[in-house]
C-alpha cells in the first residue's frame, strides 16, 4: 500500500549546489541551493528566488558558477544558507572561502570546492523562480581526478533530503549504467 503526501519537493537525490556571482562592483556572494539540476543537455535549471542577494546578483551580470557541495566543506556550504549577503557582506570569507576569477565567464570560482559549472544566464522566470543558464564550463580541481575523469569517491558530493532535512554523501556504486539491466534483456 502507498500513502499520498500531495505536492511536495522532495526528489532523491537533491544536489546540494553553491551558487555565485558578483555584484555590479564585483564582489562575489553565494548561496546554498537545492531545487535544481540538469535541465537539458547543456543546461541547468535552477529555482533560486528574486530576493535573495545572488539571484540579484545573476539578474544584473547574467553570469555566475554552480559549485557542487561536499563532505568536507559541509558546514561552509550550509552556512551559505544560513545567512544573507545583505546582512553578512563578507560570508564567504567567513565561511572560510577562497573566491579566483572565472577564466570563462565574469564569476566567482570558489577555490575549496573542487567541481564548478560556469554559466550564463539564458532566462528568468519571476513568477515559478525559475533561473536557466547554458553551462559554458565545467572545471574540476585534478585531485578530484581518476584517469582524467571526476571520481565522485574523490569529489566525495552532498545531496539534500528535504524530508528529514539532512545532508548525505553519495559515493557507493551499486550497478553499471547501461549495462545493470541486460540481463532483462535475454
Amino acid at each position: 500500500m502507498r500513502k499520498n503526501f500531495g505536492s511536495k519537493t522532495w526528489l532523491y537525490p537533491m544536489p546540494v549546489l553553491i551558487v555565485a556571482a558578483y555584484d555590479e562592483q564585483g564582489v562575489p556572494n553565494a548561496m546554498n541551493a537545492a531545487w535544481g539540476g540538469i535541465y537539458t543537455d547543456n543546461t541547468i535549471g535552477i529555482c533560486l528566488a528574486e530576493e535573495h542577494k545572488t539571484t540579484r546578483n545573476i539578474l544584473a551580470t547574467k553570469v555566475f558558477t554552480v559549485s557542487v557541495a561536499t563532505v568536507q566543506h559541509l558546514a561552509a556550504c550550509d552556512y551559505l544558507g544560513l545567512v544573507s549577503g545583505d546582512k553578512v557582506p563578507n560570508k564567504l570569507q567567513r565561511a572560510g572561502f577562497h573566491i579566483v576569477a572565472s577564466p570563462t565567464v565574469h564569476a566567482p570560482l570558489i577555490e575549496e570546492l573542487p567541481m564548478t559549472l560556469e554559466c550564463e544566464m539564458v532566462s528568468y522566470d519571476l513568477e515559478s523562480n525559475h533561473l536557466v543558464a547554458r553551462i559554458v564550463n565545467i572545471s574540476a580541481d585534478e585531485a578530484i581526478l581518476t584517469d582524467g575523469k571526476i571520481d565522485i569517491t574523490k569529489l566525495r558530493p552532498i545531496t539534500y533530503d528535504s524530508v528529514s532535512h539532512q545532508y548525505y554523501e553519495i559515493t557507493t556504486p551499486v550497478g553499471k549504467a547501461f549495462g545493470a539491466g541486460k540481463i532483462l534483456m535475454e
